[in-house]
Parts: C-alpha cells; structure tokens; sequence
C-alpha cells in the first residue's frame, strides 16, 4: 500500500482549458505535462529555477544551423545579456553565420523542397528553407580574411582568444550599422564571455585561416590551451564550492567538448571533482547507435562527466532545438532573475594558473 500511494503521488494531469490570456510560461507550466513536452517544461524549470542560481557556472555548447535560422541574436544573445550563460562551446559554422548578422546580411526565409540545381545557377544558396545570395559568403570570407590579417592575430592563441578579437570588430560593425544584438561574437567580446570551437578547422572561419597560412601569416590555433581553459572554468566553479551546469543544445562535438572537462580533471590531471552537477540537452539522436549526440546523463556518469548525485538534475528534450530553445528562452526570461556576468574571459590566465599549480603539486 506504501508504494502503491508512492507510484500514485504525482500531479493530477486535468489543466485548465486555455484561452487568450495564457502566456507562454504559464503554457509550459499547466499544459506541457508529459512525453517530450513534459521533458521540455522540465528543462525549463531545472534551467530557471536551479540552474540560474549564483553559485551555478552555466556552460552552453551550440551545434546544428542555429543561428542561420536567426536563434543566435532571437535567443542566445538575451540570455547572454541576462547572465544566464557563462561560457560557450560552438560549432565554427555557428559563428561563421553569426557574422552575416552582424554585418547586416541578408538570410531569408524559402523553401525546404526547392530545385537546388536551378538555385546554384542563380547564385543562390539553401540550409533547408533558408536562402541566401552567394555573394553573403563571400563577402563575409572578405571580411574575416581582413580582419584576420590584422598584426593582432598574428601568433599562437586559443579559440576563445580568437573569437574575443573577432567580436571586437563585429560589435563595431553593429554599431556602424545599427545591427546590435544580432551577433553572438559580438555579444560575447562585450560580456566578456569565452567562446571555444573544438573543431577550428571544420568551418570557412578556419578555412579562411587556412587561406591566410598559404600567404604566409602566423595565426595558429593552440587546442591545447582550448582543453586547459575550458578545464579551469570548471574546476574553478566547483574548486571555490560552487557548481557547473551544462545546456546542450545537438550533440555533436561541442557537446563532448564541454562534458570532456570533467574527464581532462579527473582521469587526466588526477585531479579530485565530482562531475558536473546539472545536465540539459535538446536533442533528437537516440542513444541505441552508440553515437555521443545520444548519450544519456546516465552514461555520462561512467565517465566522470556527471555528479552522480545530481542526476535528479538531469534532463533529456528529444526535440528540434530551433523549437525548443526560443521557449526555453522565453520562459527563463519570464520567470527568471538576471545574474551578475562573471566575465570568464579575463579570468583565463588566472584560472589556468590555478589548475596549473594543482597539477603539478598532484603530480
């Protein structure tokens, strides 16, 4: 009889009818109540309610054509600019896109069953049912080759360094052309949040760099420092008693990138921590082929990627993301509070010196 009133103690599913007045977090809350909308207003509310607490280190990792379909400046860019991310692990293509924003050219809606032989003739080119004019790669290929042979980018450093610098470029164009808020980059070089790309050469931002290393410039990636930095903000977080928190929006590379810094701590720096302590991903890979992109928080906890005892925290949405991430947005900014940005950008040295020095004395 215990268990049985135990199996039996959820919430009564028997939501109030809606009507016009209803608003969208009011939706998710009475009316998303099972299956993968159920899942859906789970994240919501571990996100808003746990997740953005200040003592939460929030790292978001962003692959598939988010911001060709306009997420990055609908979506992520307001979180950003609320404090509800801290650090970001992304696609190179992701960025590469969300320059066309901020230098104010022009994707449009079109059609996911177009003659694609006939739109390469016209010049024209297709992600699904977004079309733009050819002429926006290569103009934004100008750019970043321009701006790329500045004395600045002239040596070894990082993706978060190389994408601070290419936000401060951006965020001038946004003022010059009156297109703040539509950029990621630029957004990011302002709050002074660290954006990695694991895979540098895998977008026209790296093919780009690629060009410029054939005329003999000196820009390198240093990934080495990518899996430091991203390592030491985690540790750092959860070193001075705080914890982490993952979103993970695809799967994909960025994905094992972000979760990999437990790992890199523990088995690789032998040093103590206890995995991340909240765990979000919108996904629509399942977990039976093997692949990363499927792989269940409860998996992750074999790896030292997840706090085992924060698995309650743990939520998979098998969604679109381009469907799930403006109510997620929607509902963190409803109901949620602005937190005070904590700059991780600047404190990369600092932190990396941190972890250095624990190393070693493990070591």
């Amino acid at each position: 009889m215990v268990k049985r009133k135990e199996f039996l103690s959820g919430e009564i599913i028997a939501p109030q009818p809606l009507n016009e007045r209803t608003s969208l977090a009011d939706l998710i809350d009475r009316t998303f109540l099972s299956y993968n909308a159920g899942r859906l207003r789970e994240v919501c509310q571990v996100f808003t309610y746990k997740m953005l607490k200040r003592d939460v280190t929030i790292g978001v990792s962003l692959s598939g054509a988010l911001t060709p379909a306009g997420l990055g400046g609908a979506c992520v860019v307001p979180l950003m600019e609320k404090g509800y991310v801290d650090w970001i692990v992304s696609t190179g293509a992701n960025l590469y896109h969300d320059i066309h924003f901020a230098l104010g050219l022009r994707l449009r809606k079109g059609t996911h069953c177009g003659d694609d032989v006939a739109l390469r003739k016209a010049g024209v080119v297709r992600i699904y049912d977004i079309v733009f004019d050819y002429q926006v790669l290569l103009k934004t290929d100008a750019y970043v080759r321009r701006v790329l042979s500045h004395e600045e980018f002239q040596r070894d450093m990082g993706t978060a360094e190389l994408h601070h610098l290419l936000g401060k470029y951006l965020q001038k164009e946004e003022e010059a052309r009156g297109t703040r808020g539509g950029s990621i980059l630029a957004a990011a070089y302002r709050l002074g949040i660290p954006i990695f790309s694991p895979s540098p050469g895998d977008s026209s931002i790296g093919m780009n760099s690629a060009g410029l290393a054939l005329e003999n410039h000196r820009l390198k990636i240093d990934v080495s420092l990518d899996v430091n930095e991203s390592a030491a903000i985690v540790y750092h977080a959860k070193k001075k008693g705080g914890k982490s928190g993952v979103v993970i929006l695809g799967g994909g590379s960025p994905k094992n990138f972000l979760l990999q810094t437990e790992p890199h701590i523990q088995e690789i720096l032998g040093l103590s921590d206890s995995g991340h302590d909240y765990f979000i991903q919108i996904t629509d890979a399942r977990p039976d082929t093997g692949g990363l992109s499927g792989a269940t928080p409860s998996e992750a906890i074999s790896w030292g990627k997840i706090n085992p005892q924060g698995l309650p925290n743990t939520v998979v949405a098998y969604l679109d993301a381009t469907v799930a991430l403006p109510l997620i947005t929607a509902y963190a900014l409803a109901r949620g509070t602005p937190r005070p940005h904590k700059r991780l950008y600047e404190k990369r040295d600092t932190l990396v010196h941190v972890l250095r020095r624990d190393y070693l004395r493990t070591k």
